[in-house]
């Protein structure tokens, strides 16, 4: 299983892009979990991901979020803005797998 979390300021904004993203996994029939968190939460929920993406009005914490998971090893990048804001689940998706595979 594939476990993708996301971050956004308040949690609520990549619910439909998680939606999406749920339903380019299923297509593919991959086994997914993904979900999104408030931007406080992932600091939480990182120890249980494979990958964190952000949204790109977080980019300024990338690097928080990047020195919390050196030690689990969890590569962590910012959501595409045209990708974010076209809500195209499946470019995200695949963004996130690559970044699992590197």
């Amino acid at each position: 299983m594939v476990r993708i979390l996301l971050a956004c300021s308040a949690g609520m904004s990549t619910s439909l892009l998680v939606s999406k993203m749920k339903e380019a996994a299923e297509s593919k029939g991959m086994d997914a979990e993904i979900w999104a968190v408030a931007q406080d939460k992932a600091f939480v929920d990182m120890e249980r991901a494979d990958v964190l993406l952000i949204g790109p009005q977080m980019r300024f914490m990338k690097r928080k979020y990047e020195e919390k998971a050196k030690d689990s090893g969890i590569p962590v990048d910012t959501i595409d803005p045209v990708s974010y804001g076209r809500v195209d689940g499946k470019a995200v998706l695949e963004k996130a797998l690559d970044l699992i595979k590197k």
